[in-house]
């Protein structure tokens, strides 16, 4: 399958960090936002996650909305707190082998995030990694809430191979969610869906590469 890698690309959420979506709805719903699940799901985002994500919408202007449907007295920091409740870790074991990975190929680092997220997980993996040593493994790293631009669109992957002068036939994608792989394989890419539901984690399916 990939005799003649070159580079891969690597999804955040799912993939390097744990996560688990049912812990920010419980605590949403705890707020009192009894409807969190139809305002947010996986695989089918309305425009207040995609706006956020892509950095068009602020953090004052997603937690306002949020407000909307929420008590009157909520606080900003309540929020942020139900919103990160889903970012569980990040394994060390995990981030140790995409570093031996950085060893054979190029590496890379492609998230839809938003601020409040990116404020977490970068504390999260100071406090495990040190400061900057996480995102320092990769070549480079793309935020979504930085770039205006969100997967599965194909501008976001085409910007990454431009940049890098990446070959999209020898350039593997590893992505959680079926409308990533799919937007990438129409640009061109290897690309393949780590099946975390099913207990998948990416230094085992991915070993062999090593």
């Amino acid at each position: 399958m990939m005799q003649e890698q070159e580079a891969i690309i690597f999804d955040l959420g799912g993939v390097i960090i744990d996560l688990s979506y049912q812990r920010t709805a419980a605590e949403f719903v705890k707020l009192g936002l009894e409807n969190f699940d139809g305002i947010y799901s996986k695989a089918k985002q309305s425009n207040l996650f995609d706006d956020f994500e892509k950095g068009i919408l602020s953090v004052d202007g997603f937690r306002a909305e949020l407000k909307k449907h929420l008590p009157e007295n909520t606080s900003d920091h309540e929020i942020d707190q139900a919103w990160n409740a889903m970012l569980i870790d990040i394994p060390v074991h995990r981030v140790e082998f995409i570093k031996k990975l950085g060893q054979k190929y190029r590496i890379f680092l492609l998230s839809n995030t938003n601020r409040i997220h990116v404020k977490a997980f970068s504390k999260m993996a100071d406090d495990i990694f040190g400061k900057n040593n996480f995102l320092g493994i990769f070549e480079k790293y793309y935020l979504s809430c930085e770039m205006g631009m969100r997967k599965p669109d194909a501008e976001i992957f085409e910007k990454v191979l431009s940049d890098n002068n990446l070959d999209r036939t020898k350039t593997l994608f590893i992505d959680d969610s079926k409308q990533h792989i799919e937007g990438a394989q129409l640009v061109g890419l290897l690309s393949e869906l780590l099946g975390v539901e099913k207990g998948e984690k990416i230094e085992e399916k991915y070993g062999f590469l090593i």
